[in-house]
Formats: C-alpha cells, sequence, structure tokens
C-alpha cells in the first residue's frame, strides 16, 4: 500500500473540503456542467473552479470543454484507492480484536 501513499494522501486531501464532497456526491448521479454544479453552492465562479481544479488535479474528476461548457464527470475508479486502504484497515483492527478476544478468553476466570 505504500505505493498508493501520495496517490492516497492527494485524494482524501481533496476529499477535505465539504464543498468538494458535495461536488463527488452531485456528480455520482452523472455528468454535469461546472455552472450548474457551481449555482449549489454559495461562492464565486473562480473560488468554486479551485475546488474543480483540485478533484481534477487528485484524479477524482476530469473535465472536458464543449464550446462556453464545461463538463465534470466523476472517475469512480480512483476511488478504490480509498476503499483499499479502508480494507486495508478494516482488517488489521479485525485482526487486533480477534487477538484481544481470544486473549481475553484464555484469561483464567477469577473465583469470587
Amino acid at each position: 500500500m505504500a505505493q498508493y501513499s501520495a496517490q492516497l494522501d492527494g485524494v482524501f486531501v481533496a476529499l477535505a473540503d465539504p464543498t468538494r464532497r458535495g461536488i463527488i456526491r452531485h456528480l455520482g448521479h452523472g455528468p454535469t456542467s461546472v455552472g450548474d454544479l457551481a449555482r449549489e453552492f454559495p461562492m464565486t465562479l473562480p473560488s468554486f473552479m479551485k475546488h474543480v481544479r483540485t478533484l481534477e488535479s487528485n484524479g477524482l474528476i476530469s473535465t472536458t470543454k464543449s464550446g462556453r461548457v464545461r463538463t465534470c464527470v466523476l472517475i469512480r475508479d480512483r476511488l478504490a484507492v480509498v476503499d483499499d486502504w479502508l480494507a486495508e484497515q478494516r482488517r488489521v483492527w479485525e485482526d487486533r480484536t480477534d487477538r484481544l478476544e481470544n486473549f481475553l478468553a484464555d484469561e483464567p476466570k477469577e473465583q469470587p
């Protein structure tokens, strides 16, 4: 998993902001123009575009321009990096709790 560290760090940085998570959530329903996405957030378009660029630079979305309309698309495979990391963490903690459970089960019971 160490080889994915830089990618994972970038994805977590991108997802750390509620505006960017909102964009990801919205794009989960399908491609959407930047203008339509921006209407949902109380900020200027240049500020909103910084969020779009952060998501794009970390590989979570891609954008294409057709005429004057820029459309954003979610790159679902990129979220697999987070899913893989979470699965690894889950395995680590399940192993630890299993060992604790076994340890406690092997402890002699105190007699009153």
